[in-house]
């Protein structure tokens, strides 16, 4: 299974951009604003947004690389491989435990 690993701000940042070219294209085609003004706009949002594809590409690409390394990183062991719970502090059995 691929893993991709981002942060907060590095996924707005390309949701964010995604989201400026196409409302750039979108006003590119539509009709509802006066030509002038609509192609302005939407040929503003357009050059934003396959301005910043390049830097999203680069944060994309990083993200999958650190998910491989930290991966590697971490290991197996296989005495936990089916546990669905591990024991933690205060379950131990004692004598005065009350069932």
């Amino acid at each position: 299974m691929k893993q991709l690993v981002l942060g907060m701000p590095t996924l707005a940042f390309i949701v964010a951009t995604r989201a400026a070219l196409g409302v750039g294209l979108g006003l590119l085609v539509s009709r509802r604003m006066p030509e002038s003004r609509r192609r302005a706009v939407g040929a503003t949002l357009v050059a934003i947004g396959a301005a910043t594809t390049i830097p999203a590409i680069y944060q994309v690409a990083r993200g999958r690389k650190r998910s491989r390394s930290r991966r590697a990183a971490i290991g197996q062991d296989r005495r936990l491989i089916g546990v669905t719970r591990l024991p933690r502090r205060g379950d131990e059995i004692t004598a005065d435990t009350v069932w």
